[in-house]
């Protein structure tokens, strides 16, 4: 039988606390207010006080002292008194009191009680933690111990992840907080939001990367990468949730997978870009193509692409930016059997990307030295090799060719001219053979939808209207041919991507299909979308809304106060905000980052900037949405 009396042996050590005649211990906390104590018994309870006794040196009485000043003195009375007694009383003290004990507890390595505090601010004090959240979070990472405490803030974080990534300090957070939530399968953030916020928190930690992407070298990335190096391994987990994720994400995705050397996820991300957004591709064919050749890796896209530009060379070859061509990209093309280009026309784009390069070249070609000819051979000594030289008529080389005879090597040139001569007779230099050119076949005459949500007669309404016409345009001759420009079902439903992609279009039409309803709702802005912020003014705005199923009659409403007509928003709001006619008439709004996930877009009935209300649903909800360029015909 054992008999235990412990409630007499904890008053007996804490009058050994209180006894300050045999101490050996000074412990000064906080405004150097000091405790004395026993070495054998904070030893005895504690290995943190074991080691710190260890390490300090007594004074001439044999007592050691020790400075905590970042304790509290009414933490640190608490503290002594558990380490004497076993005793804590948490009556009537006050939570962050607990919390800061808790906090104290773990320093000290006193384990049994940094658990039962955690235990109850977890039971009985949940209110609090949830008030003082932000501060509660960066307090429980500084090392691996508050279990139970990370899991009901990550419970928190998952449902309602905004208090943390959206939050002014996010770049301050703890990396083991950021890997703690990286690591759950329930965080309630799309995957690559998920892959945005942790790039920005990988760049805040390192101020010396430079702001621009476009200047950074290897050694950056190499930085950004040994920063993440914890993080990355759970981006992606082997599971990618590409669903509502705008392709342009997906695309600029892939090409951080790329640069981070996660080639699994890269090459599923080309292969899905490939087989399931190729019209993006197209649309936005002249930005995927130049960022596609920074390295050697996206083969299955390059091949996509020069699959293109091979049968329409322009789109390349007569681009305004032709100039600006990566090498790679150009070789890539010449190296094609299938350029659907004349080989004189293949050498004159060659030679005017290689003057291109070197601003230093004289405008006038009997200027040039043999020193400038050399620095353009040098320039397109991968490109040369590829010219079909033997291809090209006599009058082009005559013409074309030998005023620049001297970036070609002399057997070449002595081949090409005894090939003029006697063109059966064998030459040294190497014969590539010829083109092919493809054969035309003309395509079943089809005229593709221009629009998945308004008509060619709801068009030929909004051109009449346009032209301010008493009487409506037929569907079969109305002047205006409708571009394209966005799609949200297409390119995404994000505030950001109607601004990036409409900005700097002019003389456009909003098209929105309301959910829920048959209403398609629209405007007309003549004025160019750019990144100027506040009303804009013009007096050929109108808002409208359509006939379409049970809706029986179209609805025109035309600015009615033009300083009013539209407003832009500021860059930090066009996260949240779309196209905004007459500061309230009809305008896209979501703080979920898409406009199809929330109820916020609104077309107000009050609003007096438009001439009548457009809608009787105030706040709505969208399925798809539609920017078009409005020209007028030429033909």
């Amino acid at each position: 039988m054992s008999l235990k009396f412990f409630d007499k042996l904890s008053q007996n050590f804490i009058e050994i606390l209180n006894d300050k005649d045999d101490y050996n211990i000074i412990i000064e906390v906080e405004n150097k207010e000091k405790f004395t104590a026993h070495s054998n018994v904070l030893k005895c309870r504690s290995s943190y006080f074991r080691r710190e006794l260890d390490t300090i040196n007594p004074n001439e009485n044999n007592v050691k002292t020790i400075i905590k000043s970042d304790i509290s003195a009414k933490i640190f009375d608490i503290i002594l008194k558990y380490i004497y007694g076993g005793i804590v009383n948490l009556e009537n003290i006050e939570t962050r009191i607990i919390f800061d004990l808790m906090l104290a507890a773990n320093k000290f390595e006193l384990e049994e009680l940094f658990k039962k505090l955690e235990t109850i601010l977890i039971k009985d004090k949940n209110s609090w933690l949830k008030t003082h959240f932000s501060f509660v979070y960066r307090s429980i990472f500084t090392n691996n111990n508050f279990k139970d405490l990370e899991k009901f803030c990550n419970d928190i974080v998952t449902k309602y992840p905004s208090l943390i990534f959206d939050a002014e300090d996010f770049s301050s957070l703890q990396e083991t907080a950021l890997v703690s939530l990286l690591k759950r399968d329930d965080l309630q953030v799309e995957e690559a939001k998920i892959w945005e916020y942790t790039i920005k928190w990988g760049i805040s930690q390192n101020s010396n990367l430079p702001a621009d992407l476009d200047e950074w070298t290897m050694e950056n990335f190499l930085t950004l990468k040994t920063t993440l190096q914890h993080c990355l391994p759970y981006i992606y987990g082997g599971i990618v949730n590409l669903e509502n994720i705008e392709t342009r994400i997906i695309f600029d995705l892939m090409l951080a997978a790329n640069k981070f050397e996660l080639e699994e996820l890269f090459k599923k991300l080309e292969t899905i870009l490939i087989k399931d957004k190729n019209s993006w591709l197209k649309t936005h064919f002249s930005f995927v193509y130049r960022s596609i050749f920074t390295n050697n890796n996206f083969k299955d896209l390059e091949k996509f692409c020069n699959d293109i530009v091979t049968k329409y060379p322009s789109l390349i070859f007569d681009a305004e930016d032709f100039s600006s061509l990566q090498e790679t990209a150009l070789v890539s093309l010449l190296k094609r059997d299938d350029l659907q280009v004349e080989e004189a026309k293949i050498w004159e784009y060659t030679i005017k990307w290689g003057i291109s390069q070197n601003s230093n070249l004289p405008a006038d070609l009997d200027e040039w030295t043999m020193e400038n000819f050399l620095t353009l051979k040098t320039t397109l000594q991968h490109c040369l090799p590829y010219i079909r030289y033997f291809h090209i008529s006599g009058d082009d080389i005559l013409d074309k060719v030998e005023p620049y005879k001297k970036i070609l090597d002399k057997q070449l040139w002595k081949d090409l001219k005894q090939h003029l001569i006697s063109p059966n007779r064998t030459v040294k230099s190497i014969i590539l053979p010829a083109r092919s050119i493809l054969i035309q076949e003309l395509p079943v005459r089809f005229k593709e939808s221009f629009s998945t949500i308004i008509s060619e007669e709801h068009a030929a309404e909004i051109s009449s209207w346009i032209d301010r016409k008493t009487t409506t345009y037929t569907s079969t001759n109305y002047p205006y041919k409708f571009q394209l420009i966005l799609r949200g079902s297409k390119d995404g439903f994000s505030p950001q991507t109607f601004w990036s992609m409409c900005h700097g279009h002019s003389s456009t039409v909003v098209i929105i299909k309301v959910k829920g309803t048959d209403e398609i709702l629209g405007g007309y802005n003549p004025l160019m979308w750019d990144n100027g912020s506040g009303y804009m003014q013009t007096t050929d705005s109108f808002t409208f809304s359509l006939k379409n199923g049970n809706i029986q009659n179209s609805i025109l409403s035309r600015v009615k106060k033009s300083e009013y007509a539209l407003y832009y928003y500021d860059k930090a709001n066009k996260n949240v905000v779309g196209p905004n006619f007459g500061g309230g008439q009809l305008y896209l709004l979501s703080y979920k980052s898409n406009f199809t996930m929330d109820d916020e877009s609104r077309s107000y009935i009050s609003n007096n900037n438009y001439e009548k209300p457009i809608s009787t649903n105030e706040k709505f909800s969208i399925i798809d949405y539609e920017v078009f360029k409005v020209d007028r015909n030429t033909t």
